[in-house]
């Protein structure tokens, strides 16, 4: 199997992330591997597309850290991309909102074109189109999430805190990592005006009523296909809990991993998105979830699987693999195209 990874930026990938992890076990497994970044796409006179992209060297690894300095020490070279079996975008969009805006769509734009000529493109571009930000999860049953407003207008945002009277979440519709994420309580609202105008200097502000058990933390669920990612029984999940007085619990805002004890409230949020996260061909995602509401649905490069292994002590990498291997062989066996949203949900 032929296999790139797109991200943001080759020299900025990291040995920690989900991405990294994936592509060794693909190594390890025989797979040739690629390393594409955003700069580095094209298309050339006859249509082909093209990536400058890193092989991934033909020698053994002991970790993470060793292969992807490898990877990062190797010098890119022109990659036909309709020779691959897979195209797996694992860029994070909201990295390049302020510097590279041009960049956060050109994954999806070139994955397009691929999954039209027959490459399996995971997550399915078309689905990741309709998700290029938080407002994803309004596609979603009401009953899975939080009450929210999404606005631009700050009379809209005291008109729907005053009908609750609740704390609220105030954070940008496009942004990862809790940047510019803030609470505010209810007996503090005098300060709404400057923390407003903090939020909106990046775009529309998405205002949400708090959920109060996400102040003891909340747990990121990795769903593959539509269903709970299962090993030998246990559930890829783990509890992201704050440190300090920060109430974010993201892991790039100081968060820290515990283990999670996946309830059968979380299974029912996961079985009510199923049905939608199949038919957008969503492979691979990540569900924030705090008591019974879903917070986020990350699609485009979830991350903490390295995390669910550590503590649940089971190996979810290779099950990831193992079902992408399982997409391609159907594939060929049938020796045909097989439209992309369907074959992600095989």
């Amino acid at each position: 199997m032929k296999i790139a990874f797109f991200v943001n930026d080759v020299e900025t990938e990291l040995p920690v992330y989900t991405t990294s992890r994936l592509a060794l076990e693909a190594h390890r497994r025989g797979h040739e591997v690629w390393y594409v970044g955003a700069t580095d796409l094209g298309v050339r006179l006859d249509g082909t597309l093209h990536g400058r992209a890193a092989r991934v060297p033909g020698k053994t690894f002991r970790s993470t850290e060793t292969f992807l300095a490898s990877v990062q020490e190797v010098e890119g070279v022109e990659l036909p991309l309709g020779d691959l079996d897979v195209f797996w975008l694992r860029n994070n969009p909201a990295e390049d909102f302020v510097e590279r805006p041009w960049a956060r769509t050109v994954g999806i734009e070139f994955g397009r074109v691929l999954a039209e000529r027959g490459t399996l493109v995971l997550n399915d571009p078309m689905g990741l189109a309709q998700a290029s930000n938080k407002m994803y999860l309004q596609f979603f049953p009401e009953l899975v999430r939080p009450p929210t407003v999404i606005t631009r207008h700050l009379g809209r945002v005291r008109e729907f805190m005053d009908d609750r009277k609740g704390d609220f979440i105030l954070k940008p519709l496009q942004g990862s990592g809790g940047e510019r994420v803030f609470i505010v309580r209810a007996d503090d609202r005098a300060n709404l005006n400057q923390i407003f105008e903090a939020v909106a200097e990046s775009g529309y502000v998405i205002a949400q009523e708090f959920i109060p058990a996400a102040a003891e933390g909340d747990v990121r669920l990795f769903l593959m296909n539509g269903i709970p990612l299962r090993v030998k029984g246990k559930v890829a999940a783990f509890r992201r809990v704050h440190t300090g007085d920060d109430l974010r619990n993201n892991m790039s805002a100081g968060g820290r991993a515990e283990k999670a004890k996946v309830t059968d409230s979380m299974l029912s949020l996961a079985e009510a998105i199923r049905p939608r996260l199949i038919e957008d061909g969503m492979f691979l995602v990540g569900v924030d979830v705090a008591g019974d509401k879903i917070l986020e649905i990350n699609v485009f490069s979830p991350g903490g699987l390295g995390s669910c292994c550590q503590l649940q002590e089971v190996d979810f990498t290779g099950a990831v693999l193992d079902a992408v291997e399982a997409k391609i062989e159907v594939a060929q066996a049938y020796e045909t195209t097989i439209p992309n949203r369907r074959l992600v949900t095989l």
